[in-house]
């Protein structure tokens, strides 16, 4: 024990499960885990265009692997993940943004992410028109 503390141990408040005290804490964890899924999609991805560089049967091979059931599965696990993700920050978009002033009023937080919403709906609608009309 040393002098500076009086002959007292110091506090060491432990930190193993801190997150999940606090039920926003736990839902910010969730969000953040969300990160792992768009990680492992880019990882599916990479491999499609490898696979795609080293010839048609390389490419098939991929397409069976990204068809079958499992792997499905694994694209709604995406899905959910990657609509979560993208909803998570939309939420926080006007706390990051400045603030911003139509007609001389400040605009309200829930029109930022409203139009957020909307953006996202709308890009994938075109792009899912899109691939309809190319295929």
């Amino acid at each position: 024990m040393s002098e500076a503390t009086g002959g007292r141990r110091p506090y060491v408040r432990p930190m193993t499960g801190w997150w999940k005290r606090d039920p926003f804490f736990v839902a910010y964890m969730w969000r953040e885990l969300t990160a792992f899924a768009v990680l492992g999609y880019a990882i599916v991805l990479a491999v499609g265009f490898v696979r795609l560089s080293q010839g048609e049967a390389a490419f098939n091979g991929w397409l069976g692997a990204v068809r079958s059931p499992l792997s499905v599965v694994m694209h709604l696990v995406f899905l959910v993940s990657f609509v979560v993700h993208s909803m998570s920050w939309f939420e926080i978009m006007p706390k990051t943004m400045p603030m911003m002033f139509v007609g001389g009023k400040r605009l309200a937080g829930s029109a930022i992410t409203h139009a957020g919403y909307a953006a996202a709906v709308v890009a994938s609608l075109a792009l899912l028109a899109l691939a309809r009309w190319g295929a």
